[in-house]
């Protein structure tokens, strides 16, 4: 059967669109044509419910092998010693530990979400929040992590769950600090370096293998594979809750034909030109970020150590989701958001986010990050004037 006339049609106009447009969503990618076939192969065609070994179904035999071989390059990229790569994404994988590792009504500890937080690690419209307890701690006056104010929070709710790492913090995270606090509290650490995973894989971040007890991550975003979930963990009582809570705790059959775009992603994610592409990321976003900083707008949290970071626009006449319109349709893409202590709705927003993976991978340089910035500068001063 050929494949039908209007999905033909919207593929060729999305395929067009990416090639058009200058993408800076923090949280898009480009995968390769390896993992975009290993998407998509025969793989999809097989339910294997269970893991290796312990399997459901029968004609398994190579699956097993398949999932076994991407949890050891997954074991060896982030250097861990144990790895679950069945999570359909890193919802999915928060989710999971939440329910190997908490009992309803649990108290969770995160950052809040207008201040660089995610949906899924205890804000009250997302399952997580109405299953457990969600409590968070905020930035300091400089929109920075105090971790003073962490263990202060920490102190006074005794949570069950600490959570760190973010979708919308761009300075450097010191995850033996919430390690310390977690310890202290008698709290788990949950470790969501989904955002920061290619820079972690390439060296170019730090990683919280070592200190959280369990990390979770998306495999698209940074680590430019496919859109799914992984769990990593040294310990290996949590790993055996985790494996529970996953299958058949969440989800039911895993996605074998992701799994294996997740291996192949993975083997290309220990190769020195990955390094080089993650540097070349925390570069461009650096120096895009400077030139905000040039031009006289704030940038939350002052800096970026890594992929993206947010503009302030709190002191413009117009909102973070008005100039993202106007720059889709100058074909610049990017995503309003919040920004610390935001006077606007979480659906208007007071600040713009901007990521360099994209572009990083589809060969864009320095230059042209600089040059976007200055279009991005230009198109908001001359669509919005300064509040007195």
């Amino acid at each position: 059967m050929s494949l039908d006339s209007k999905l033909e049609e919207l593929l060729n106009l999305e395929i067009l669109r990416q090639n058009k447009e200058f993408n800076l969503i923090a949280s898009e990618n480009i995968a390769s044509k390896e993992v975009m076939a290993l998407a998509g192969s025969h793989f999809t065609n097989k339910y294997a419910e269970g893991y290796p070994g312990k399997r459901y179904y029968q004609g398994c035999k190579y699956y097993d092998e398949l999932e076994i071989y991407a949890q050891d390059l997954a074991k060896e990229l982030f250097s861990a010693k144990y790895a679950n790569v069945q999570p359909h994404s890193g919802a999915n994988a928060n989710l999971a530990v939440m329910q190997a590792l908490l009992e309803p009504g649990d108290k969770i500890l995160s950052l809040g979400l207008p201040d660089g937080g995610h949906l899924s690690h205890g804000t009250s419209v997302n399952i997580s929040g109405k299953i457990y307890k969600s409590f968070s701690y905020g930035l300091d006056s400089n929109n920075l992590l105090d971790l003073s104010l962490v263990k202060e929070k920490a102190l006074e709710i005794k949570p069950k769950l600490i959570i760190a790492g973010y979708s919308a913090y761009s300075s450097t995270i010191y995850w033996p600090g919430f390690r310390s606090i977690a310890n202290e509290v008698g709290a788990y650490l949950l470790a969501d370096f989904s955002h920061y995973s290619g820079l972690i894989a390439g060296k170019e971040y730090p990683s919280p293998i070592k200190d959280a007890h369990v990390c979770t991550t998306t495999t698209h975003k940074s680590l430019r594979g496919p859109r799914g979930g992984l769990i990593l963990t040294n310990d290996e009582e949590i790993y055996n809750k985790v494996n529970k809570a996953i299958f058949p705790g969440t989800q039911g059959g895993p996605l074998m034909h992701i799994v294996a775009a997740k291996a192949q992603a993975f083997r290309e994610a220990l190769s020195y030109n990955f390094q080089k592409y993650a540097r070349k990321v925390r570069e461009n976003a650096f120096d895009m970020s400077i030139r905000f900083k040039d031009r006289g707008f704030k940038i939350v949290s002052g800096h970026t150590t890594c992929h993206m970071f947010v503009v302030d626009l709190s002191d413009r006449d117009i909102s973070g989701r008005e100039i993202a319109e106007i720059l889709e349709e100058n074909k610049i893409i990017v995503n309003y958001n919040t920004i610390p202590n935001d006077k606007r709705s979480p659906m208007h927003g007071s600040g713009i986010r901007i990521g360099t993976c994209y572009e990083t991978t589809k060969g864009a340089n320095r230059e042209d990050f600089i040059r976007i910035a200055d279009n991005i500068i230009d198109l908001i001063e001359a669509n919005s004037k300064v509040i007195a």
